[in-house]
């Protein structure tokens, strides 16, 4: 298990800090995650990459020449928000625009998107490159569905290698999209990993069995065979990429043999024996192959293999020097890093305060901020539940990011209402809180829902019910848009979807509530079709979706909070 903590909640921010420290010569910590200490050329493209914690070396480890500028960094297995994808990426911008590079998870694809879609608002051209190596989660017919796994590595040291030789960003593009296209894994798992502060693995291989096909988020395999010899493995990992090779590959191939945590290194030196010896005989040639920890996840005892198919242009940025805290090619004598005044560090904007100049508003404000006193309450107490049954299909981490979206939120409206804030600002700022420290794909629907709320609401008046019935519309409106979510497919939306129509109709929070709590305890008759819970279905029926549920639960909190007599 992770032992060594001191707030499981703030394991990453510890994690990052320390490694900062540790390295101050080589990267810089910015909101949201790291950049590198001396900035690139002007005009040179930056690749920006990044996901969760609890990969390291992936990703903030692989930040230097050769490889990524920049790495934005979320909670443990826990997607970054839009605003750390765009303060990391603002800081790495050079004026050669940006690449992000991340792994085909639908939080992961959220936080980037949105904050690709801002910058170029803002005139910076950005694209995004998807990682999808996983040949376990979905058919070879289904690319676009596969998960982005250990293949990250190959795809972000091409593309590093391709910007720092000064590449366009056309270029740099086209050739990160080659090297993901060529590029294939498989993984296997012989235990689950424990986040920090859990006493129990998120998942458990039988004695004598072991998990193909695993996630790097704490997903089990899905499927379980017998342990098998370290040559019976090589056979099953190889023969397995060997069947999906891409047409008209070459007998050149990169190669990473990759632990995931704790597999020890004379472990994975045994086994490169055998799959060496297995691809030679396949008529393929290894170049300059890795094998070690790169893209981990947490304490995981298992092992993936990665092959990239190489052609002469792809073998030249495989090839190319890198140099990087926790990798390194044929590592260069770095000149030491001296702070360049003539940078200047691009900051978020943040926006003008605007305070609400109504009574009536700033009651209602202050009215607010007592509700969310209620839902913070209530889903800290509920928090290792929702872990629980998070853990059934997913990563267990739904009840920490509620925790902490929701404090979150409470203490900016708090902050707030002492500013004199009326309730379309306070609920705004409370949205925008809950999105920044929630993280993950549920703090962000909720900070972007909240939003939309807001835009509802005026800070001159209390909101009127018809505003409130607007606002609750364009709460659901915004998180079924963002989410891609339906009714049936076992998310948040199922209980969201009954709660906005029981109060369309009624006006009530207390049945809107009890809508909601019946959907969301219908959820559990219902197979995941969205997001990460899919890809283990059949783990999910029986248990109901976790974002629901802490919807029912915020809903009923909500209702106590507001009860009137009529209700």
């Amino acid at each position: 298990m992770t032992r060594l903590f001191d707030d499981p909640a703030s394991f990453a921010e510890d994690a990052l800090a320390g490694f900062c420290d540790l390295h101050p010569d080589r990267v810089r910590r910015v909101e949201g995650g790291v950049v590198r200490a001396l900035p690139a050329d002007e005009g040179r493209v930056a690749v920006v990459i990044g996901g969760g914690a609890g990969h390291y070396p992936a990703f903030f480890g692989l930040i230097g020449p050769g490889s990524a500028d920049a790495a934005v960094v979320g909670g443990v297995f826990t997607p970054p928000s839009p605003r750390a994808v765009l303060s990391v990426a603002r800081a790495a911008h050079g004026g050669g625009g940006l690449l992000f590079v991340f792994g085909n998870y639908a939080g992961d694809g959220t936080g980037f998107g949105a904050a690709q879609e801002r910058l170029r608002l803002d005139g910076i051209d950005c694209r995004s490159v998807v990682v999808t190596d996983d040949i376990a989660s979905a058919p070879a017919g289904l690319r676009s569905a596969r998960r982005g796994i250990a293949g990250a590595f190959a795809v972000i040291k091409v593309a590093g290698a391709a910007a720092d030789e000064g590449q366009p960003l056309d270029e740099v593009e086209r050739i990160a999209r080659l090297a993901d296209d060529r590029t294939r894994s498989l993984g296997v798992a012989f235990d689950g990993c424990t986040l920090p502060g859990g006493s129990e693995p998120l998942f458990e291989v039988p004695a004598g069995k072991m998990g193909l096909g695993l996630g790097v988020h704490g997903e089990p395999g899905s499927s379980e065979v017998e342990l098998p010899s370290a040559d019976r493995l090589a056979e099953i990992l190889v023969d397995g990429l060997l069947a999906e090779a891409p047409a008209g590959a070459g007998p050149r191939v990169g190669v990473l043999l990759n632990g995931l945590g704790s597999t020890g290194g004379e472990e994975l030196f045994v086994l490169w024996n055998d799959v060496s010896r297995r691809l030679r005989g396949a008529g393929l040639e290894p170049v300059e192959p890795e094998a070690g920890e790169l893209v981990t996840s947490l304490d995981m005892a298992g092992v993936s293999l990665t092959l990239i198919w190489l052609d002469a242009e792809l073998e030249r940025f495989w090839r190319a020097p890198a140099d990087t805290p926790a990798y390194r090619k044929r590592a260069r004598r770095r000149i030491p890093d001296r702070p360049d005044p003539a940078v200047a560090l691009e900051r978020i904007v943040r926006g003008a305060e605007h305070t609400g100049t109504g009574v009536d508003s700033r009651e209602a404000a202050s009215a607010l901020a007592a509700v969310f006193g209620a839902v913070r309450r209530i889903v800290a107490d509920h928090a290792a539940e929702l872990g629980r049954v998070d853990a059934v299909v997913g990563d267990g981490a739904h009840g920490r990011g509620m925790v902490r979206g929701t404090a979150a939120a409470h203490e900016a409206a708090e902050l707030a209402v002492r500013a004199g804030a009326g309730a379309r600002s306070t609920l705004a700022r409370a949205g925008d809180a809950w999105a920044g420290r929630g993280g993950g794909t549920s703090g962000m629907l909720w900070g972007t829902g909240l939003r939309a709320f807001a835009g509802e609401l005026s800070d001159e008046r209390a909101p009127t019910t018809a505003e409130l019935t607007a606002g609750v519309a364009a709460f659901a409106e915004s998180v079924v848009r963002t989410s891609g979510a339906r009714p049936g497919d076992k998310t948040v939306v199922d209980a969201l979807a009954p709660f906005a129509a029981e109060f369309a109709e009624s006006g009530s929070w207390t049945r809107a509530a009890t809508a909601a709590r019946r959907a969301a305890a219908g959820t559990a008759s219902l197979r995941p079709k969205h997001g990460r819970a899919r890809e283990s279905a059949e783990r999910g029926l029986g248990t109901p979706d976790p974002g629901a549920l802490s919807f029912a639960l915020i809903a009923e909190a909500i209702a106590a909070a507001v009860r009137t007599d009529s209700e």
